[in-house]
């Protein structure tokens, strides 16, 4: 069906607002007024973690990270609308939504340097063939399209599934993905995994909530070599009192 007839017969609609999108937004899934409306995360922060809290002394936060894990960044703070966005992008299987969801984040977040190459955050194989799709590797791909830089999607393996991390405290989230990582090696990847042993590697995953599973995958790719590893999500949640 043609584009215009199609948009004519079924009109697109924005998933959070509901409002019908013009015929040159119809592709998307949130509409740009909704997205404009995202609350961005901004400074004061930590300079490693980014919790944009004041801190007094070491952060809490990113003390366990392993030292090649230098830098976190979110895009957006995790209130309603970006929560169904993610929540689309997760349970829905709407692939077009990564791409609103990228744009947001080049939109707030700087480029990484040249020679950089993003990540995904792997799934497990028993969650991947459950869901059929990864949302963090979407997230990515739309990504490297508008930076610019190259993707890495099977660097990562996540050799063990890991129960919900809702209701842990910081420390049980980090002994909860303990080991749950490894570096892919072996022909095909092993070339790639030597050629981007200089590079700097960016993560890439969906929601920060206290960089738990960020940590852990970056602590899987010091122990393989890697020196010089970071973070981008598109939404940073609250972190619940656990006081």
């Amino acid at each position: 069906m043609p584009s215009a007839l199609a948009q004519l017969l079924l009109p697109a609609e924005c998933l959070h607002c509901h409002r019908l999108l013009p015929f040159d937004q119809s592709d998307d899934v949130i509409c740009r007024v909704c997205r404009s409306r995202f609350r961005a995360v901004r400074p004061p922060w930590c300079e490693r973690c980014g919790q944009p809290e004041p801190h007094f002394g070491p952060c809490r936060l990113c003390r366990p990270w392993p030292k090649a894990f230098t830098r976190a960044r979110s895009a957006v703070w995790l209130d309603e609308g970006p929560r169904a966005a993610v929540h689309a992008l997760k349970y829905r299987a709407l692939p077009r939504i990564a791409d609103d969801l990228a744009a947001v984040m080049a939109r707030d977040l700087p480029p990484p340097a040249p020679g950089s190459a993003l990540v995904p955050i792997p799934l497990s194989t028993e969650r991947l063939r459950r869901r059929r799709y990864n949302q963090s590797l979407w997230l990515a791909q739309a990504l490297a399209r508008l930076w610019h830089r190259p993707l890495y999607p099977e660097l990562l393996i996540r050799q063990r599934d890991t129960p919900s991390q809702t209701a842990l405290t910081p420390a049980a989230r980090l002994a909860n993905v303990a080991g749950a990582f490894k570096v892919r090696s072996g022909s095909p990847h092993e070339y790639s995994t030597t050629r981007t042993r200089d590079s700097a590697l960016v993560l890439v995953d969906d929601v920060f909530t206290t960089g738990a599973t960020l940590a852990e995958a970056a602590r899987a790719l010091e122990a393989a070599g890697f020196t010089e590893v970071s973070a981008v999500t598109f939404g940073r949640a609250s972190i619940p009192d656990f006081s």
